[in-house]
């Protein structure tokens, strides 16, 4: 069955016009972190310890205080649960990589977590499934990846046992380019990063109800399998840099970031929770760094550098995403991006957009 899904002759179209309006951030810092609550409200961070938020869906956009200390970290990821509640996730080598967290909208900020392994690791992704209930990604160091779980909020962090990669970690470790490298699907964590690998994660020995609502008891029993993934994978800059679960598929996009336009292996699914995967028959045009799914039209899209893609069957086939002229588009509304959290997308020098409650929608 699955296998007559990827040699399935699907009829897409060549593009798709809809895209993202671009509104006004008021910063020139390099964005990476998004994170959408309810459409109104979201949280955005980058560079030089920015974090912003709006509370109107991003007509106006206002710049938080930056945590003490955090003036010049490159918050790549951030969490966020109200127009209150967040955490942001610093990348960098050794204690340059931490978490903080603010309870009174951005105010004020406390100093949660550094990175265990400093002098070196660096921190990749931060993911949470609820307000309590987190992980933490960090790049090998001795033979083994930082894997954490937090069941208070970020409060405290307990290892797990990770991959032992039994081999040199250059490039292997994970890309921080969206705080996408990290996910949990149905059976298990599940991260990628360079040379290609994915490393899926299973809880033996639990119900699959305690291992998603109680993770924490299950940790020392997770073991990791390494899948070689069909994407690009040579070199230091190439490999899985998001990837994304639902019930339905595991969609992992990436490719080469020194070659934005490179259309060659940036796109594999599996339809089996992450046990197999196929390389998509119909490729997103160039190196993708994010991707998301829209439950409400059950599409998938992934953005990067030089532009977006779409697909409507869980990632076999990607069509472009073109601005439309007709509602106003800026014609470089479909590129320069870095990450997504629907409908908001960010990128490079305070580059912030949302997408139009129409873009996703089927015409005939």
């Amino acid at each position: 069955m699955i296998c007559r899904l990827f040699v399935a002759v699907l009829i897409v179209p060549a593009l798709a016009h809809a895209q993202f309006t671009v509104q006004a951030s008021h910063t020139t810092a390099s964005l990476r972190g998004i994170a959408n609550v309810d459409g109104q409200v979201a949280w955005a961070s980058g560079t030089a310890g920015t974090v912003l938020k709006t509370l109107d869906g991003g007509t106006h956009w206002v710049a938080c205080a930056t945590p003490a200390g955090a003036e010049k970290l490159d918050f790549r990821g951030i969490q966020a649960f109200d127009d209150k509640t967040a955490l942001v996730m610093s990348s960098g080598k050794g204690d340059l990589s931490r978490v903080y967290k603010t309870s009174d909208g951005c105010v004020t900020w406390q100093l949660l977590f550094t990175n265990p392994d400093a002098p070196d690791g660096f921190f990749d992704a931060m993911y949470f499934m609820r307000r309590d209930e987190g992980w933490l990604l960090g790049d090998p160091v001795k033979g083994n990846f930082y894997v954490g779980n937090t069941s208070d909020g970020g409060a405290t962090w307990t290892r797990s046992k990770s991959p032992d990669l039994n081999e040199p970690t250059r490039n292997i470790g994970a890309f921080a380019a969206s705080n996408q490298s990290f996910t949990v699907s149905l059976t298990g964590p599940i991260f990628g990063g360079g040379a290609g690998y994915l490393y899926r994660g299973s809880w033996p020995g639990c119900s699959q109800s305690q291992s998603y609502n109680q993770p924490e008891l299950c940790l020392d029993r997770i073991p990791f399998d390494r899948l070689h993934l069909p994407l690009q994978a040579e070199g230091a800059a190439a490999g899985i840099f998001a990837v994304v679960a639902t019930t339905e598929a595991v969609v992992a996009v990436g490719g080469d970031y020194t070659q934005p336009a490179n259309p060659a292996m940036t796109a594999a699914v599996s339809l089996d929770d992450g046990l197999t995967w196929h390389a998509a028959v119909t490729q997103p045009h160039g190196y993708r760094s994010t991707v998301a799914y829209d439950v409400s039209t059950k599409t998938w899209i992934t953005a990067g550098p030089n532009g977006t893609d779409i697909s409507r069957d869980n990632g076999i086939h990607w069509t472009p995403l073109q601005p439309d002229n007709t509602k106003g588009d800026a014609s470089d509304a479909d590129r320069d991006w870095n990450a997504i959290s629907l409908p908001f997308v960010v990128g490079p020098k305070g580059r912030i957009g949302k997408l139009r409650a129409e873009s996703l929608k089927l015409t005939r």
